[in-house]
């Protein structure tokens, strides 16, 4: 599969890849694998998605948030792989974090926006192992964050 002709099919606009901005790196590869830091939820205006999910965003905002985030990823990996996603083999895992109420149930709904996105895009190698798990808070109030692992041929 077409990972460029899949996203132009798709008509997905990527977000810039951006730096860190604290004292680690965006992706590191080790052997063949690729790690890839948490990416924060920032709308296609390039602006911070926050709240806390069951309180201020409802389960298919943070849906979208998480989108969000999956578009990050991908940008960043795009990026590690010097703009030839071909060189990916298969996506391992995402663990995505959500802030949200201490009664909100719906983490894996929220965190389904992200593993939706990777799968429409790399198709059967997008399919991945995940943990969604809930947060009281995130870094600048952000709503959701995804990290996550990608194998390279």
């Amino acid at each position: 599969m077409n990972y460029e002709n899949k996203i132009k099919e798709l008509n997905i606009k990527l977000p810039e890849a951006k730096a860190p901005v604290g004292n680690y790196v965006a992706t590191k590869i080790s052997g063949k694998m690729l790690f890839v830091s948490g990416q924060i939820s920032i709308d296609e205006n390039g602006q911070l998605i926050k709240g806390k999910v069951g309180k201020d965003l409802n389960t298919e905002s943070g849906y979208n948030a998480a989108k969000r985030c999956a578009l990050g990823i991908v940008a960043q990996v795009k990026k590690a792989c010097d703009n030839d996603l071909s060189k990916i083999k298969s996506c391992i895992k995402l663990t995505g974090f959500v802030n949200s109420t201490d009664d909100f149930t719906e983490q894996p709904k929220v965190i389904n926006g992200a593993s939706d996105l990777i799968a429409s895009i790399f198709g059967n190698d997008g399919m991945h192992t995940r943990a969604a798990v809930s947060t009281n808070s995130l870094p600048l109030g952000v709503a959701v964050e995804v990290d996550a692992i990608f194998e390279l041929r």
